[in-house]
């Protein structure tokens, strides 16, 4: 299974989607995406109400090129535990997590639908795959040292899709 995301538009709306076999049980991995602690260890900051309609802070950790922090807000739109997470969040969209167990291993499928201009696609799905490459080493204990987080692997990412999806 390749670990790359695809991308569909239809007028404004973009949906990304992702793929991935993780070989963890779909408990560990929902501890993962539920537990703040956790989602600081992969994703960014984060404050989680986890019930329906719960508030949702995301907080990233790391900055783009000019120096800005991301910061999402929103709800809980769907939850139903442990197999689907929705987010509802003002600048990333639509966020989707859905957990299918498989044998001791979960595939997840991680969808995001959102309004993202041309020129933003790339970095977008770029950055979404790195965090799910950051779940991935989460899960084996190893968490992004965010002051120094590896920009060189969201780099390589980045410029593939460039040329994939060009």
């Amino acid at each position: 299974m390749s670990t790359d995301g695809t991308l569909e538009i239809s007028g404004d709306t973009s949906t990304l989607r992702f793929e991935r076999r993780l070989a963890h049980p779909v408990e560990r991995v929902w501890s993962a995406l539920t537990d703040p602690d956790e989602i600081e260890a992969w994703l960014a900051h984060a404050e989680l109400d986890l019930v329906q309609g719960g508030r949702v802070e995301l907080r990233w950790l790391n900055t783009d090129e000019d120096g800005n922090t991301a910061i999402a807000r929103g709800t809980v739109s769907q939850l139903d535990p442990p197999r689907l997470l929705e987010l509802d969040t003002d600048i990333h969209g639509v966020l989707r997590w859905e957990l299918e167990p498989d044998g001791d291993a979960t595939e997840l499928t991680f969808t995001v639908v959102n309004a993202m201009p041309e020129e933003y696609r790339t970095k977008v799905i770029a950055g979404w795959h790195v965090h799910l490459d950051f779940l991935a080493d989460w899960l084996e204990g190893e968490r992004v040292d965010w002051p120094n987080w590896p920009k060189d692997r969201w780099d390589a990412i980045h410029d593939r899709y460039v040329a994939t999806l060009a």
